[in-house]
């Protein structure tokens, strides 16, 4: 079976994320080239790949099939209309786009082309969220009832992702909330395997950092009446909170949950608390590079080709994508209002 030949927008960190990946971790598939940004021209020739003076040069080639949007969200729509035009198979980073809006238009370039759209959504692809979706889908916590998250970071990380990462201000795309948040509420639908129906949230930024709200807290109901709620931040004080980076908790009627990405994952049923699996540990700023780290990116990148090769849409696509992002719209639209928001739009 042929290869499928990658392109890269973006050299940023995820940029290198996804070159390592595609050009040494996945299967059926090999880097062709990189465009973008400021690293691209070092970053293509640490993988021995062609460095494209421009986006529609490495759309251009014949030898690559499908591009991975390693960029930031207000640029995706563009570059998805710019490579279905040319009949790439899209890999959009998340959020998909800062609106539902904007993901409605990437879905239907993409479908118009006949090309794929999936977007990267990590979280289903790590060992310990599989274990904890396992446990829900095999009926150990029962039927479910609420569900709690909470991404926290200090304010000293957010300034120094900020200085170094200064499109999050641009008021035209999602900012750090919608950067954190996509994944917090792709992961609550998954694990309920439920449509979000109702949103009610607060939104606000104590600190000076310009942009989209630092600090959102949000009631979300779904389908089957289970409630969940959703704390993001980037606001906190030194030394922050322990185990709250990415938190999940989930109570069934028979049992509960309580997950930390990185950490561990514990069950709570009777009288007593199990842990059921702790992960490997490894620096994530520090070793980009890490086999650990880089697990789940592996996951997503061989279901991304796998769809391409055998002909069938992405498990993880445009709906999916879009469906995480109308509940950090509806956030923002609540908070801006002070009315709960109902979905779908």
């Amino acid at each position: 079976m042929q290869k499928i030949g990658v392109g890269i927008i973006g050299s940023g960190f995820m940029g290198l994320t996804y070159s390592e990946v595609v050009a040494r971790h996945a299967t059926d598939c090999r880097l062709v080239a990189i465009t973008g940004g400021k690293r691209a021209n070092q970053l293509a020739a640490d993988y021995e790949v062609a460095a494209e003076v421009s986006v529609e040069a490495l759309l251009a080639r014949d030898d690559i099939h499908a591009v991975v949007l390693a960029t930031p969200d207000l640029d995706r729509l563009n570059l998805t209309r710019m490579a279905a035009a040319a009949g790439k198979h899209v890999l959009a980073e998340k959020p998909m786009a800062p609106t539902v809006a904007e993901c409605d238009q990437m879905i239907s370039a993409c479908a118009d082309a006949k090309v794929n759209l999936a977007v990267v959504k990590t979280e289903r692809f790590r060992k310990i969220t599989q274990k904890a979706k396992e446990l829900i889908d095999d009926g150990t916590l029962g039927p479910l009832h609420m569900l709690r998250t909470v991404s926290a970071f200090p304010l000293p990380l957010a300034k120094q992702l900020f200085e170094e990462r200064a499109w999050m201000a641009d008021p035209r795309g999602g900012g750090l909330f919608m950067g954190m948040a996509s994944h917090n509420t792709d992961f609550l639908r998954w694990l309920t395997g439920r449509n979000a129906v109702k949103v009610f949230a607060q939104a606000t930024t104590y600190s000076d950092i310009p942009g989209p709200p630092l600090s959102v807290m949000a009631q979300i109901v779904f389908e089957d009446n289970i409630m969940a709620q959703m704390w993001i931040t980037g606001e906190l004080p030194n030394p922050s909170l322990p185990s709250s980076e990415v938190r999940f908790q989930v109570f069934g009627r028979d049992a509960m949950l309580d997950l930390e990405n990185f950490e561990y994952l514990d069950v709570g049923k009777g009288e007593n608390w199990e842990r059921i699996y702790t992960p490997e540990r490894f620096d994530y700023l520090k070793e980009p590079k890490s086999p650990i780290r880089l697990y789940p990116h592996i996951g997503v990148i061989q279901e991304f080709i796998a769809s391409i090769q055998e002909q069938r849409p992405p498990r993880i696509g445009g709906a999916e994508g879009r469906a995480a992002v109308e509940i950090c719209e509806a956030c923002l639209i609540s908070a801006k209002t002070g009315q709960a928001v109902t979905l779908p739009f």
